[in-house]
């Protein structure tokens, strides 16, 4: 090929100068008639006319100096004088110049005649190649076009009829023989020739498939593009050529494609190494660009991974699996598909982690329905497409006492009829095949069938089984046994209420959404003085309301109820109150919205228990008054006790003094005893006080920040001597640090002083009892227990109670106030104390203090 392009430039100059004849004798191109003249111009033939006419020039010029010597001739024939020596000189100078000119002549004569025979046989040559080109150029197998400047373009030659060229001036269309890509390319290389005299050398295909060569040149200020048609092997030459340029573009087209894509693809050679990525490979291992990429080997997959396809991909079976890797620091999954090729391999990786993560809340989804249809109390049974058994719930189990073993191995929807059939659990049928062809038809409906099975153990089900578009059914049993039940109840409560109404003391009566009475029964009619036309049905209430206006006819009565009743409010009033009739009856009434926009309207004589509550109101006024002098009593009587039992205390430690005098041994018991008994009274009397201020609302807890380490001090050091005196010890379990409280200190200290004191009395001497403290969060829990004689069950409902004692199970009597103080204060600092005993057992008392944030003011008042 390479030598025939090499020999096409020679070709088309000769073919131009083959072709010079019958241009210039037909058509006449002034560029290669300038080109000959010139070359005319300075050849054999030119010399030889430029000699001829110089010899004619000079023998015009010799013709007067020979008649001029000839006529000084004669004249010196007639005078012999002494010129004639001159004349004689000129003329025989004249000869000689004659002469010269003549051999000259003679001589550019022969050359004439020598370049002259040179000129026809070079006129006999190019006649000779004229023929040859022209011959050549008559060969069907080619044809070509020739432009001289903006004249029509001449055509020579002609292509064989096989290839579809027309032999016309069509020719140059050539988009109706040539294929659109040839023709476009083509024309676009003929413009170039022409504008810019740019040569070309391609193959076109016309639209029967044949093979063209197509050559473009410029020789002498004209374009040639020839037209040559292929055959054997240049011919398979030309269709490789262009199905190599077919595949450089799909190859190209390809690339773009995937360049374009966002899905990482790879080519690699035999051994592994990448040869070509996609823009998307390169931004997947943070590459600049795809080529980065190959030079530095950035592999997207792991090595693991590479060995995995690499092991198992051949050239029949292409690799396909999901392959997870990490992309910009994120774990991510991709579809992977690797193809072996001869050359090597070629892969692509598709991501699918949105799928992946989609398929998982699918499946979790999957399950948590599964889950939840395994929950619900309605038999469930669903079929895949070969109508096999593939999802039961345990209702459906419970429902048709199934063996779990034949369930599972996924039986046909037929067969699982069949096997109830068997175990006489589906209704009787008449003809049974005719019945199950309609229970399986759902697998070919577009609509959820229904139907309803009277079983023979009594139920009744409505069974609904509705087909799946990819194929298969679900199949729901509801059970209506206990709804038909319940609508044969409802029919026989409703007749049963329609007589429990008309035989009530309450007024009843029903309004339908349109103000019309639709029912009412005799105590309502009685209570209002009406008779039974009156509140007939479809009676207006307002007309009900004039015929009840005897009885009461102000706007807080029928008219109130008729704007509930009646209003278009969208949310529905409820109403209740209270009248007094003229004639002295106490009607409790309630409005209250029914269902289907019905009112129902009672009314309950009060009367009696009206009468009744006033006197208990009454009662109650006096009780009240009662209960304040009661107070008052007890708090002037505790104050006045509280002085003068100070004032015996103070009395009974200043005569223990040794300034007061010596007392005997008997004086100072009955003063002991005296001291104790006050002491005894005084907390009696602050105890029933307390109690009363309690009672009476007027407590109020001083609330302070509370160290609980020497609030424990401060008690163990106050109980010493009560414990001294009971012959027990004390046993304190805390924390290192307990932290603080927010909490009435007083108050806190006579809690613990008295459960203490309490445990103190009733354990034997010689034991202990043992008070834990600890934190839960902000509250402080305490414990106090004894190993006392216990309480009875029955005892400890009452413990708490005022004045419950057990002074006969005690070291010392008391009023029994203690507990009750003790629940009362933790009460008012909105905790809780909770009593464990056993009798023989012990007791043990637990209380929890929550901590309060109050203001520092607060907590000082």
């Amino acid at each position: 090929m390479s030598e025939m392009k090499s020999s096409l430039p020679d070709q088309a100059d000769d073919g131009a100068r083959a072709d010079r004849r019958p241009l210039m004798a037909g058509q006449g191109y002034k560029s290669a008639t300038a080109h000959e003249a010139a070359k005319q111009e300075h050849g054999p033939l030119a010399r030889f006319l430029k000699s001829c006419a110089a010899g004619t020039a000079l023998a015009a010029l010799a013709r007067p100096a020979l008649a001029q010597a000839e006529q000084q001739a004669a004249a010196s024939a007639h005078l012999f004088t002494s010129s004639q020596v001159i004349g004689v000189s000129v003329v025989i100078g004249v000869i000689s110049a004659a002469l010269l000119s003549t051999l000259w002549l003679v001589r550019q004569r022969g050359n004439l005649e020598n370049e002259s025979r040179e000129i026809r046989s070079a006129l006999s040559d190019a006649q000779q190649r004229i023929s040859q080109y022209q011959a050549l150029i008559a060969d069907k197998n080619r044809r070509i076009v020739i432009w001289d400047g903006n004249a029509r373009p001449e055509l020579l030659g002609q292509l064989p009829p096989e290839t579809g060229a027309p032999q016309d001036g069509e020719f140059l269309a050539f988009g109706l023989w040539l294929k659109s890509r040839s023709a476009s390319e083509l024309e676009k290389a003929i413009d170039r020739l022409r504008d810019e005299a740019q040569s070309f050398d391609m193959v076109v295909e016309t639209i029967r498939d044949e093979i063209l060569e197509a050559q473009g040149r410029v020789s002498g200020g004209r374009a040639f593009v020839r037209f040559v048609a292929l055959n054997n092997l240049r011919a398979e030459l030309a269709e490789l050529r262009i199905e190599r340029d077919r595949l450089m573009t799909s190859i190209s087209a390809f690339q773009t494609m995937l360049d374009a894509i966002d899905m990482p693809a790879w080519q690699r050679d035999p051994v592994g190494r990448l040869t070509w990525v996609n823009q998307a490979y390169g931004e997947a291992v943070e590459a600049r660009s795809p080529q980065q990429a190959i030079n530095e080997g950035r592999e997207m997959l792991t090595t693991v991974a590479r060995e995995r396809i690499r092991a198992t991909t051949t050239p029949e079976s292409p690799f396909h699996d999901k392959i997870s890797t990490v992309v910009h620091g994120n774990r991510t999954f991709f579809d992977v598909v690797d193809v072996r090729l001869p050359g090597g391999s070629a892969g692509i990786a598709i991501d699918v982690s949105d799928i992946e993560a989609v398929r998982a809340e699918l499946e979790r989804t999957l399950k948590s329905h599964a889950e939840t249809l395994d929950h619900l109390a309605t038999p469930v049974a669903i079929f895949d497409g070969d109508r096999r058994l593939q999802f039961y719930n345990q209702a459906f189990v419970a429902l048709w006492e199934l063996d779990i073993a034949f369930l599972e191995g996924r039986p046909d929807n037929s067969e699982l009829l069949e096997r109830l059939r068997a175990a006489k659990k589906l209704p009787d049928q008449l003809n049974w095949k005719s019945w199950k062809e309609a229970a399986l038809s759902v697998y070919r409906a577009l609509d959820t069938q229904s139907d309803l099975w009277h079983l023979p153990n009594g139920q009744t089900l409505r069974v609904f089984a509705t087909a799946h578009p990819q194929g298969g059914a679900t199949w729901v049993f509801e059970n209506l046994t206990e709804q038909v039940d319940l609508e044969t109840r409802y029919n026989t409560l409703v007749k049963v209420q329609g007589e429990t109404i008309d035989h009530l003391s309450e007024g009843v009566a029903v309004f339908g959404p349109d103000g019309r009475i639709r029912l009412s029964n005799p105590a309502f009619r009685a209570l209002w003085g009406i008779t039974e036309t009156e509140a007939k049905p479809g009676t207006h209430i307002r007309a009900l309301g004039d015929a009840c206006a005897p009885s009461y006819d102000r706007p807080d009565g029928w008219k109130t109820f008729a704007e509930l009743i009646t209003s278009f409010d969208d949310e529905r009033r409820s109403g209740q109150g209270t009248l007094e009739l003229f004639s002295g009856l106490v009607l409790d009434y309630a409005v209250i919205p029914l269902p289907n926009a019905q009112t129902m309207l009672t009314f309950v004589n009060m009367t009696d228990s009206v009468r009744a509550e006033r006197a208990l109101t009454e009662k109650n006024e006096a009780l009240r008054k009662a209960d304040e002098l009661k107070n008052d009593f007890v708090q002037h009587v505790s104050y006045e006790l509280r002085s003068p039992l100070t004032n015996i205390i103070g009395f009974t430690d200043l005569l223990r003094t040794q300034g007061v005098g010596p007392l005997n041994e008997r004086q100072a018991e009955y003063i002991d005893h005296i001291s104790t008994s006050s002491s005894v009274l005084l907390t009696l009397v602050n105890d029933i006080l307390d109690l009363a201020t309690v009672d009476a609302g007027i407590m109020r807890l001083n609330y302070a920040d509370i160290d609980l380490n020497d609030l424990l001090d401060d008690v163990s050091m106050q109980i010493a001597d009560r414990l001294h005196e009971s012959g027990v010890a004390l046993e304190i379990t805390a924390p290192a640090y307990l932290g603080s409280i927010v909490a009435d200190p007083q108050r806190l200290k006579q809690i613990l002083l008295k459960l203490l004191s309490n445990a103190a009395n009733f354990s034997p001497e010689g034991t202990s009892i043992s008070l834990e403290c600890h934190r839960e969060g902000t509250d402080f829990v305490f414990s106090v227990s004894d190993r006392g004689p216990g309480i009875s069950p029955d005892m400890i409902a009452t413990v708490f109670d005022r004045f419950a004692t057990g002074a006969k199970s005690g070291k010392r009597g008391g009023a029994g106030l203690g507990l009750s103080i003790v629940d009362s204060f933790v009460s008012l600092h909105h905790g809780d104390v909770t009593i464990d005993s056993e009798p023989g057992k012990g007791t043990t008392v637990v209380c929890r203090i929550p901590s309060v944030d109050v203001p520092h003011s607060a907590a000082a008042e």
